[in-house]
C-alpha cells in the first residue's frame, strides 16, 4: 500500500497534517528527512524479503523504478546516492548488499552518480530486525558506522536502503557523513513499518 500525503516532513509517517509528528519532536536526529513510497506490508514486503534474503537480485531495477517515480513526484534535493553499507562479514554471508543494488539501479534512472566506499560499517551489530523497541534500535546503531573521508563534503547525499522502522539506521548513517562535512542527509527506503 502506498504512503499518501500527507506526512511527517522529518520521518515521513502518514499523518494528518504536514507538522513534525510527536516522536520527531523528541528525536534530535542528524537526517535531514526520509521518504519512502510504501508501507512495508503485502506485496512490497514480500519482494523486499525475497530480494534481501532469497538472492532474488533480479527485481532490483524494477525496485528501483518504483524509487525513480517516487522522487519524481516527491523530490528531494540530492546530488549524491550512497547505499546503506554492509558489514564484512554480512556482505559474504549474503553476497550482496541490496541498498548498494537499489542505489546503482536507481543512479541510472536519475543519473546521479553513487558513492558506495565512502560510508562503511565498521561494527557488525545485531541485526535491527531483531530489535524491538525504537530505543534499542537507536542505541544498537550508536556509532557503528564511519565515513572514511571527506569525499563528500559539502555534498547533497540521498542514502538508500530497502526499510526503514525507526528511522535509526538512517540517522546513525547521517550523523557519520556529517560529522565528515557532508552538506545534507536524506533517507530514501522503498518501505517503512508504520
Amino acid at each position: 500500500m502506498l504512503i499518501e500525503p500527507p506526512v511527517c516532513p522529518k520521518c515521513g509517517k502518514p499523518q494528518m497534517n504536514e507538522t513534525v509528528c510527536n516522536s520527531c519532536m523528541k528525536w534530535e536526529a542528524d537526517i535531514d528527512g526520509i521518504r519512502s513510497p510504501f508501507r512495508f506490508e503485502g506485496l512490497i514486503r514480500n519482494a523486499i524479503h525475497e530480494f534481501k534474503y532469497k538472492n532474488l537480485r533480479a527485481i532490483a531495477g524494477r525496485l528501483a523504478q518504483l524509487l525513480y517515480e517516487y522522487l519524481v513526484e516527491n523530490p528531494v534535493p540530492c546530488e549524491m546516492l550512497v547505499p546503506v553499507p554492509l558489514h564484512d562479514k554480512r556482505l559474504r554471508e549474503r553476497g550482496y548488499n541490496q541498498s548498494a543494488m537499489l542505489a546503482k539501479e536507481l543512479s541510472r534512472f536519475i543519473g546521479l552518480p553513487v558513492n558506495d566506499s565512502c560510508l562503511i560499517r565498521s561494527i557488525n551489530n545485531i541485526p535491527q530486525a531483531k530489535t524491538k523497541k525504537v530505543d534499542e534500535r537507536r542505541q544498537n546503531v550508536i556509532g557503528i558506522f564511519q565515513c572514511k573521508n571527506k569525499d563528500l563534503s559539502g555534498k547533497r547525499v540521498l542514502l538508500i536502503d530497502d526499510v526503514t522502522t525507526s528511522g535509526a539506521t538512517l540517522n546513525a548513517c547521517a550523523s557519520a557523513l556529517k560529522t565528515a562535512g557532508v552538506m545534507s542527509v536524506w533517507g530514501l527506503t522503498l518501505a517503512r513499518e508504520i
